[in-house]
């Protein structure tokens, strides 16, 4: 199960680290970060930022309770052999 773990693991390191920028936004988005970077503002980087922020909050909701929930099903399989 460690090794499993530590597979899991060594693979979104792996994958965190070759993270390539996203540019994820809607076409009127963009077209207001293209004129706003032309006139010498840097908004459409805040607004890249931002995109990206509200993308990542779901994931790591989820990745939580995942997370969570292995914990504490975790804890209640290790009961001793006893009963048997």
């Amino acid at each position: 199960m460690k090794r499993i773990a530590f597979v899991f693991v060594l693979i979104l390191l792996l994958a965190g680290s070759s993270v390539t920028p996203a540019k994820a936004q809607c076409a009127m988005c963009t077209i207001s970060a293209e004129q706003s970077t032309k006139n010498g503002n840097t908004q459409g980087k805040g607004l890249n930022s931002g995109i990206l922020y509200l993308l990542a909050i779901p994931y790591l909701l989820i990745s939580g309770m995942g997370v969570l929930w292995y914990v504490k099903y975790r804890k209640k399989s290790t009961g001793y052999a006893g009963n048997i």
